[in-house]
């Protein structure tokens, strides 16, 4: 059995591969996860993988593998684990995932945006931004706090956008009150909210640009988003099947390379 552990910022990731590469897959609050789940010993964190409602993975005697990435990595280790970097943990997950060795990959989580070319099946370049919430998951939540809609009902709008200008999170929640008090429909506000996250990225899809882009992290599930990126872009946009815990899919599929070694 190997175990995958992406530790991001807003959620952490498990994923267990068993025989047959069945994917068992679960998430868990990040603040909550290490308050309730994990002590230190020494400079590791010891996750109770029995009270998370876990399988305990046999790491001397059993074979088990454990790999970890994400937000963290480097400062937090996971006792009886291997630290990968994010990057390599993303484009992993999603080669098989998707079954592609050249391609672009777009992770857009809850804090910051990975853009990653893979070319036969390695990484060949990357561009991160994790200065600002603005090309993120947590601008997302945060419109649609503002509209006071959920970010299903926002993640079908992308029709007659509003233009929304401001490059900075926080400068963009005045912005959007500034639209909503000029009377603004929520439809189009939505959608200019879309398009907003869409400016802020499409420079680094530009510079590292495929016919193909795989689109992975909880912002992935925003149906918009991707056409838009479809239609501006003239790319084919793949979803995988489980965009929200790629890296920690990566890690497993790290752990089965070392296996075979």
């Amino acid at each position: 059995m190997y175990c995958g552990i992406d530790l991001g910022s807003r959620q952490v990731k498990i994923v267990f591969f068993r025989q047959g590469k069945t994917v068992d897959k679960y998430k868990f609050d990040t603040v909550e996860f290490y308050k309730k789940y994990g002590h230190k010993e020494g400079n590791r964190l010891v996750v109770d993988f029995s009270a998370l409602g876990l399988p305990v993975p046999d790491l001397e005697r059993g074979g088990d593998r454990l790999v970890t990435t994400g937000y963290g990595r480097n400062t937090i280790r996971i006792q009886g684990g291997e630290e990968i970097p994010e990057i390599k943990a993303h484009a992993l997950g999603a080669a098989w995932q998707t079954g592609l060795e050249n391609f672009t990959l777009l992770d857009l989580g809850g804090q910051d945006t990975k853009v990653v070319m893979v070319r036969n099946g390695k990484l060949a370049d990357f561009q991160t931004n994790d200065k600002c919430a603005a090309g993120s998951g947590r601008y997302l939540e945060n419109m649609a706090a503002v509209l006071g809609i959920s970010l299903g009902e926002l993640s079908a709008f992308r029709e007659n956008p509003v233009d929304l200008a401001a490059t900075c999170a926080i400068f963009g929640e005045s912005e959007l009150v500034g639209k909503i008090i000029e009377g603004y429909p929520i439809e189009e506000l939505g959608a200019g909210v879309n398009y907003a996250i869409y400016k802020r990225i499409k420079p680094m899809l530009l510079q590292l640009a495929s016919p193909v882009l795989v689109f992975t992290g909880g912002v992935a599930y925003n149906k918009a988003l991707k056409e838009i990126l479809s239609e501006e872009l003239g790319l084919e946009v793949i979803v995988p099947e489980y965009p929200q815990h790629n890296g920690a899919i990566g890690c497993c599929v790290h752990a089965g390379l070392l296996a075979e070694h």
